[in-house]
């Protein structure tokens, strides 16, 4: 909005004062349903800054702000939009679901009954100072670090939080079938370096649910530079940073960050992978869409190793048998960078996967999408134990997934 201001002691002001004093952001958020037809056409909606969010065979469903939506229509493809409202509450019908709080009180007391095999984490602390904490599971905590890791986190984005119940409520699976003497978790736990983050991004957590209503609120709490607010930590990651699928505006949903690993909680998952080279697999859950997405994001050409590439589409493929989502490199959908996995296979070279979890898709913010009601959670669980115990298992060596190595655990 252009202000004519007649008095220059004004205008002298406003070129002192904050920018968030000096400008209003307007936050509305559209829901739009976008005609597309293939991978090509999504990547150029998503270089609009609008976040993609249901993918069908000849539209896409994405989430934007005015300025995104506006330049969608000039594509000529809008077929539908509305602007979101803060329309859903929070606690009778979804209060299964964990807040920063319980998520770290249910942390607390999984650790305390189970602490031969159990530790709590902490990998660092969010924008406002939450600490970003988990699990670290092994039959052996002392010298854990010389055993394959597995490294499972959720909670990127703030309204999925599905994926931060997932990892949270497999752990809790996970080491109660330990204290059982569960023969095959025994094996597991003795043998590996297991380590958990539910929610990555505590900040968003807590802000989307605040005053009892859901936002859709995906970023992290940033103070941008232009007064706007957040990050998309799944654009941050500096593998192929800003090459395409993500935004330099802080009000888009896809806001990529002044620079690669600008934010505490990228910076966190960075020096945890860093500082664990023990890690071999790793998988980062999302929602929604029922996918197993692994790289490249970044580009459509394959992983160039033919071996590692085959060990991604064998394992996504496995998995794909027992959850029943689709399995297909994640630039299949459309180019977007700076994100987890592309990050951890490329500079780690970490077998890598994201799961998009339920449900398949949603038709804007009712039920489905990113709030599918308390129901949706047991099954969820019980759809993914078998994967997540798959990549356990052959974490100590991927590659034998494609050389048929069978599987032995010291017992």
């Amino acid at each position: 909005m252009k202000l004519k201001l007649a008095a220059f002691a004004v205008l002298g002001f406003l070129a002192i004062a904050p920018l968030d004093q000096a400008r209003t952001i307007d936050t509305t958020q559209y829901w739009m349903k976008i005609n597309a037809t293939d991978k090509f056409q999504r990547s150029v909606i998503a270089d609009t800054g609008a976040a993609i969010e249901v993918i069908a065979d000849d539209y896409v469903v994405a989430i934007g702000n005015l300025e995104e939506k506006n330049r969608i229509e000039k594509l000529g493809w809008m077929d539908v939009s509305f602007a979101l409202t803060e329309a859903m509450d929070f606690p009778a019908k979804d209060a299964e679901y964990h807040n920063y709080k319980e998520m770290v009180d249910a942390i607390d007391q999984l650790v305390a009954t189970h602490s031969k095999v159990a530790q709590k984490i902490t990998i660092g602390k969010s924008v406002e100072g939450r600490d970003i904490v988990g699990f670290r599971i092994s039959g052996d905590l002392a010298n854990a670090a010389s055993k394959p890791a597995v490294f499972f986190m959720g909670g990127h984005h703030a309204r999925e939080h599905l994926s931060v119940e997932m990892p949270l409520r497999f752990t809790k699976w996970l080491l109660g079938e330990y204290a059982k003497g569960n023969q095959r978790i025994v094996g597991i736990i003795n043998s590996r370096d297991i380590h958990i983050v539910p929610a990555i991004n505590p900040d968003g957590l807590e802000y989307d649910i605040e005053g009892g209503k859901y936002k859709t609120w995906r970023k992290n709490r940033a103070k941008n530079s232009d007064g706007t607010m957040g990050v998309d930590l799944n654009r941050n990651y500096s593998y192929a940073w800003g090459t395409g699928g993500s935004s330099k505006s802080g009000s888009s949903d896809v806001f990529m960050g002044p620079k690669p690993f600008s934010e505490p909680e990228t910076q966190a998952v960075k020096k945890w992978v860093e500082d664990h080279e023990n890690i071999t697999i790793l998988l980062s859950f999302h929602t929604f869409s029922k996918l197993i997405l692994y790289p490249w994001g970044n580009v459509y050409d394959p992983i160039a190793d033919s071996r590692a590439l085959a060990v991604h589409q064998t394992m996504a493929n496995k998995m794909a048998e027992w959850n029943d989502y689709a399995p297909q490199q994640s630039s299949e959908l459309y180019i977007a960078s700076g994100d987890t996995t592309d990050w951890s296979y490329g500079e780690h070279k970490i077998i890598s996967f994201t799961f998009e979890l339920d449900p398949a898709n949603s038709w804007g913010t009712g039920s489905g999408g990113f709030y599918p009601g308390a129901k949706i959670i047991e099954e969820v669980i019980q759809k993914n134990t078998e994967p997540c115990l798959y990549l356990l298992e052959y974490a100590d060596n991927p590659y034998r997934v494609i050389d048929e190595v069978p599987i032995k655990f010291p017992m």
